[in-house]
């Protein structure tokens, strides 16, 4: 993977997400895709521990998580108050875009969608929770530079931190990079058995998902150095994927503690 520093200044002074200060361990935030797995007894949760209990343990062990349920519907108010009451001020809240924007809009007329979608987050950002919306494209969507020039300059007005997760190679390249650099809009850092995204920095926060099923430890030895780096600079966000087993949950527990011991 190459690592190519953002050099255009906006990405620098998007409003409300600085440079990292401070001890760079308190940017690392590391989960899963999702929590409420019952099928995580007894490698991650407690035998005993009932399933509305799950999150809130779980922000014990991780200080963060990537909400895939938003993918499908929005979350309710209520919803998000009880969320944010179980986890402590630490821990941040990411989420999938609709999949109205992503798949059947296809970033086309979008504006009032993304609107919504803000609104319903709005009591993550005014607990200062939040981490980041991900919008992931299909496998299909090709790259179109003027499509997602035009959608980021509507919905970058929302004040949502952004990261693209493209799963087609064409989106590989320096036109949209300059345009994700132009919004504040981080390339997510997305590998699978299928593609591997290049660790292009395009925000000054990072995003990545490890959706690979087993990891080696001297893979996650690599991952951990990429966290390093990414959280000396910014926020970095990163979430390993979910399966019926809590393997993935491990990793990110290893990684995590890992990170907090250097």
């Amino acid at each position: 993977m190459s690592h190519e520093r953002a050099s255009d200044p906006k990405t620098s002074g998007v409003p409300g997400h600085p440079e990292a200060t401070g001890d760079w361990r308190d940017h690392a935030f590391i989960g899963t895709s999702g929590w409420a797995y019952s099928s995580w007894k007894p490698g991650f949760y407690p035998r005993a521990l009932p399933q509305k209990k799950f999150l809130e343990y779980y922000a014990t062990q991780l200080n963060s998580v990537e909400v895939n349920y938003t993918f499908r519907q929005l979350p309710t108010e209520r919803m998000l108050t009880g969320w944010l009451a179980v986890s402590d001020t630490g821990f941040r809240f990411s989420f999938k875009a609709p999949q109205r924007i992503t798949h059947i809009l296809r970033l086309r007329d979008c504006s009032d969608t993304v609107a919504v979608l803000s609104r319903a987050l709005a009591p993550v950002v005014a607990a200062g929770r939040m981490g980041v919306v991900l919008f992931q494209l299909p496998p299909n969507f090709k790259a179109d530079v003027s499509r997602i020039n035009s959608f980021l300059a509507d919905a970058s007005t929302c004040g949502l931190r952004m990261a693209f997760e493209f799963r087609h190679s064409t989106w590989f390249c320096d036109e949209v990079y300059a345009v994700l650099r132009h919004h504040g809009v981080a390339l997510c850092v997305a590998e699978s058995e299928e593609l591997d995204t290049p660790d292009v920095v395009t925000a000054p926060f990072k995003c990545y998902r490890f959706r690979k099923s087993r990891y080696s430890q001297a893979q996650l030895d690599a991952i951990e150095n990429s966290l390093c780096r990414g959280s000396g600079a910014g926020d970095v966000f990163a979430y390993f994927k979910h399966e019926e087993d809590p393997t993935g949950a491990v990793y990110a527990v290893q990684t995590l503690r890992r990170l907090r011991n250097q």
